[in-house]
Formats: structure tokens, C-alpha cells, sequence
């Protein structure tokens, strides 16, 4: 196999779906200089990526309970290290929940950079419960920035929430400043989305025929767009992650 498209099947499996350059590139990511052992990833990444965000069932709780005393600041900095998306997002949680503090600038770091997919609501998640002004400021950073950029559909929503979360908390109205940036990158996104459906048209009609084209058009009118912010989840989370964390103390 070609050597340059087994790199890219890495980078994708890692969740670096999207490469893009941004202002925070100058910011040094916390990376590992070695590969993490078949062990390490079965005790500590395989039982809990998939998992962690899940409140519902709580089997993989009771298993890192078992771990606590095994879960130091080393197993923390070498999750938050890889570069995976499934490394990091357990890496986070598991932080957050023996208060490594000294490790936010790490999270924050891997936010406003956003090297792979699928960790971005998580990131925002730990830096609202932190809540201090550290922390708020990485969510501020990462909204001035990304809401100014539709081509990017990565975790505008969540860091939202995360910011409407913490004027519920502290009383603030930090939120009102980015609606209508939020707005405006909605409907930006969509004209994106309307020329690339159109060229996809274009694709299933020379394919399969103009009606198949007319038909997927149709279809994607049928779709409703919510673009309603909702802090119900990120408050759930967070409750949750205050009743774990009173066990890792």
C-alpha cells in the first residue's frame, strides 16, 4: 500500500478528518514522542471512548472505579498526548475527574486547535465545569474564531451551549455577543450546503438520470434545519460529572 495513503487512513482513523489552517496554529499541542502499548489502549481507551458520554449506562463508571487507584497524572498525560481523538476525549474526562487543573491549558490548547473530530463537545464540557476564568476564556477564543468560519462545521453548537451554560451559572451574558455571528455562519453554512448539493445533482443526473436528481432535491427540502441552542444536555453532563467526580477525590 502506498505509503502517503496509509498515512491518510491513519490521520482519518484519528479523527483528522479535516486539516485546516487556523490563528491558533503558533500554539504548541501536547503530543506523545512514542506509541501507546497494546495494554495501555485496552485498559484504558477501548472500555471508555464510546462510552463516557453516556449517563444512562453506567457500566463504564463502575469500571473506572475499580481503576481509581491506578489512574494518575502519567495515564492522563499520555491520553491527552496521542493524537486521537479517541485518546483525548477519555483523556479529558478522566482529568477533569482527579482535578489535574495544571492540565487545562492542555484541553484548551487541543480546543482552539481542533486537530481531530469528535472531541470538541467534550473539551467545552470540562472547561465549563471548571468554570473559572481560564477556562471561559478558551470557550471565547474558540467562538471569535470558529463562528467566523461556516466552511468548518466542527463544534460551534456545543461550545455555544457551554457558554450559555456558564451565564445560567454566574449570572453573565457572554452568549448575547455571539448570536448574531451564530446566526450569520447558519445561513452562510447553508448556502454552502445549496451549492454542493446542486454539483451533487449534477452527479446523480448524469448517473442515474434527471429524476433521481429532481428526487434528492426534493428530499433535501424536506429537511428541517434546528438551529435552537439548548442547554439541557451540557447541564445533565455536568451534574453528572460533579456526582463521579466525589468518588476520585
Amino acid at each position: 500500500m502506498n505509503n502517503d495513503f496509509q498515512e491518510e487512513l491513519n490521520l482519518h482513523s484519528a479523527g483528522a478528518i479535516i486539516r485546516h489552517t487556523s490563528v491558533f496554529d503558533h500554539m504548541e499541542s501536547y503530543k506523545n514522542n512514542f506509541q501507546l502499548s497494546k495494554e495501555f489502549t485496552d485498559k484504558w481507551v477501548l472500555p471508555l471512548y464510546m462510552k463516557i458520554r453516556n449517563t444512562h449506562d453506567l457500566s463504564w463508571a463502575d469500571y473506572l472505579l475499580e481503576l481509581k487507584n491506578e489512574l494518575t497524572e502519567d495515564v492522563t498525560l499520555t491520553l491527552l498526548g496521542d493524537f486521537n481523538w479517541r485518546t483525548r476525549t477519555v483523556g479529558a474526562y478522566l482529568s477533569v475527574l482527579k482535578n489535574y487543573e495544571n492540565q487545562i491549558p492542555i484541553i484548551g490548547v487541543h480546543l482552539l486547535k481542533s486537530e481531530v473530530c469528535y472531541a470538541g463537545d467534550l473539551y467545552a464540557l470540562i472547561l465549563a465545569y471548571y468554570n473559572t476564568p481560564e477556562t471561559i476564556e478558551y470557550l471565547h477564543k474558540y467562538l471569535e474564531y470558529y463562528l467566523q468560519k461556516p466552511e468548518l462545521d466542527f463544534d460551534q453548537e456545543a461550545v455555544l451551549e457551554a457558554v450559555a451554560y456558564l451565564d445560567m451559572i454566574n449570572k453573565t451574558d457572554n452568549l448575547s455577543k455571539y448570536l448574531k455571528l451564530w446566526n450569520k455562519m447558519l445561513e452562510e453554512r447553508n448556502e454552502i450546503s445549496k451549492v454542493r448539493n446542486i454539483r451533487i445533482a449534477k452527479i446523480i443526473e448524469k448517473q442515474e438520470g434527471k429524476e433521481s436528481s429532481e428526487k434528492y432535491l426534493k428530499n433535501l427540502d424536506q429537511v428541517i434545519i434546528n438551529p435552537e441552542l439548548s442547554i439541557k444536555h451540557i447541564t445533565e453532563q455536568i451534574k453528572f460529572l460533579q456526582e463521579l467526580r466525589s468518588y476520585f477525590d
